[in-house]
């Protein structure tokens, strides 16, 4: 909705700059500020609530890893990356322990981790 009012404030700015009449240029001109200023706000309310879901998954997980993983792995447990960590909450807690090791060892991505996992473990919280 916020695209398609921009594309018609650009066409309002652009049928009134033939008419040289600066008030309607300006009108128009703000005009498009504010769609873009809309889009550029839904965004970033986007980007703001998958950052702090990130964290929240971040935090979990370590928690999860702290009660799964025994002890060698559990020391190792800063090394995870976000992004790993991000991945791994996908994996039932038979198979976390190995996985950990793999994703530290072989430094899987996040998608690597989730091609590699067996028994899925829905997030029905998913933002």
């Amino acid at each position: 909705m916020f695209g398609v009012t921009l594309v018609f404030t650009l066409v309002h700015f652009f049928n009134h700059l033939r008419e040289n009449d600066l008030r309607h240029n300006i009108h128009s001109f703000l005009l498009i500020l504010l769609a873009f200023a809309f889009i550029v706000f839904a965004l970033k309310m986007r980007l703001y609530s998958l950052k702090v879901q990130d964290r929240v998954i971040r935090l979990e997980e370590r928690l999860r890893l702290t009660q799964v993983l025994p002890e060698p792995l559990r020391s190792r447990i800063p090394e995870l990356t976000e992004s790993q960590l991000i991945g791994l909450r996908f994996a039932s807690d038979a198979e976390l322990p190995k996985l950990v090791d793999r994703a530290l060892n072989e430094k899987l991505s996040r998608a690597d981790i989730k091609k590699a996992i067996q028994n899925w473990r829905p997030d029905n919280w998913r933002v």
